[in-house]
């Protein structure tokens, strides 16, 4: 994508000289043509790179504005783009189990949450087990257990693949909720602290096959997946 900016502060051709190599140091920006007499950069980048981005690239007498685009538009569309692939599972998770309720008489949330819990982890298993070897090298670097167990990263994808099995065939629900509860909670334990650290590194959700960055979506993906294990937990030792 391309994208035009005012820049101001420029006043000699050696201004002009910085504030390209400046910008062209900015991670996903592929070519820069600046201007000081119209006060102009035009960005060729990969993906749409946050104004704050680029403003903390470049010296401080030299102010980057976007008067051409709207920054929330275009932050939102690229946050759409890169998790396009997790947003339509989840799309059609939800949508297939919604239509396996057609058929009762009456929505059974228990046995909805049941199914999106087997399609969640079926799918996301699916993915992992692609290139195994990539989920595991990618999963190691954040998640708590899988740095002191390294094996444990290729058991995790197993592990998600026998969780799908038994929601689908409903396998001794008080035991397949406590482990899913146990194992997406010490899941998260290493998410959280990657996305409060800002660490960049690449989320291993969906395994090596999309490259998808560690994010806020992650920590949802695993905290839907102890709520509802919860949630069924509650309603077990309750009603049986």
């Amino acid at each position: 994508m391309v994208h035009q900016y005012q820049v101001t502060g420029m006043t000699c051709s050696s201004c002009e000289a910085k504030v390209k190599s400046s910008l062209m140091m900015v991670e996903n920006v592929l070519n820069v043509e600046v201007s000081k007499e119209q006060n102009s950069a035009t960005i060729t980048m990969e993906k749409h790179i946050s104004l704050s981005k680029l403003q903390s690239a470049l010296a401080e007498k030299y102010k980057i504005s976007a008067p051409h685009h709207s920054e929330i538009k275009e932050q939102t569309k690229s946050w759409a783009e890169t998790y396009k692939p997790i947003l339509l599972i989840f799309f059609y998770i939800t949508l297939v189990t919604l239509l396996t309720q057609v058929f009762n008489h009456h929505f059974d949330p228990m046995q909805w949450m049941q199914h999106f819990m087997a399609g969640f982890f079926l799918v996301f298993s699916f993915f992992k087990m692609l290139n195994l070897k990539g989920f595991a090298e990618s999963y190691v670097m954040y998640d708590v257990v899988a740095k002191r167990l390294p094996a444990w990263a290729y058991l995790y994808a197993f592990t998600e693949l026998a969780l799908g099995i038994a929601f689908l065939i409903n396998f001794n629900p008080l035991i397949t909720n406590s482990v899913t509860f146990v194992v997406m909670s010490i899941s998260i334990i290493g998410v959280l602290q990657s996305v409060l650290n800002k660490k960049k590194i690449q989320c291993a959700c969906l395994g090596a096959v999309f490259n998808l960055p560690m994010s806020t979506v992650t920590i949802i993906e695993d905290a839907l997946m102890i709520v509802m294990s919860g949630v069924m937990l509650i309603y077990i030792m309750q009603y049986n």
